[in-house]
């Protein structure tokens, strides 16, 4: 029973380390497409290595605060200069969600990656996000009181009254 019981666990560690570096490898994707964008490497080539041809885009704020649309289709930006520069990554199962403010301009992306290709994109200005996993949880999980995966951290911006949204994932 005592061999039984450590052969679980080992390949528990394994389903662990693989979905670890799965995740790694998502947030680094991620990462890279923001130094695209930001210049620090070759632009559109990186760009359309890195996000589907058929992106699923969806956007919530005001009309004219989609810069990221502009950006990833190389539509010449009317943004004065606006440059998404991530305070924060977090990568999430298949989801990678980035955190930003630049003024008074508060941002979170969801990118949903698939076989190291960006396939969704959600972008939201100006509000707050929650993520949550509406799935119960098993038993084992250590998520006893909360569903919640990550929230919305404007660590400048906490007195602003924005919007809230809850993303369910």
């Amino acid at each position: 029973m005592w061999q039984h019981q450590s052969l679980q666990n080992t390949g528990s560690d394994r389903i662990f380390q693989n979905t670890l570096a799965f995740q790694i490898h998502n947030k680094a994707i991620v990462e890279l497409l923001y130094k695209a964008l930001l210049g620090e490497v070759k632009k559109m080539d990186m760009v359309s290595k890195l996000v589907a041809s058929d992106l699923e885009w969806w956007f919530h704020g005001p009309p004219h605060c989609q810069h990221m649309m502009r950006l990833l289709t190389g539509e010449k930006p009317h943004n004065n200069g606006f440059r998404f520069e991530p305070r924060s990554v977090t990568a999430i199962g298949d989801c990678v969600i980035a955190e930003g403010w630049e003024g008074k301009a508060y941002w979170v992306h969801v990118w949903k990656l698939k076989n190291g290709l960006i396939t969704q994109f959600r972008e939201y200005f100006n509000t707050w996000l929650v993520v949550r996993d509406l799935r119960p949880p098993a038993w084992e999980d250590e998520r006893h009181d909360s569903n919640t995966l990550w929230q919305s951290q404007p660590r400048d911006l906490y007195r602003r009254s924005l919007p809230g949204l809850l993303l369910a994932i």
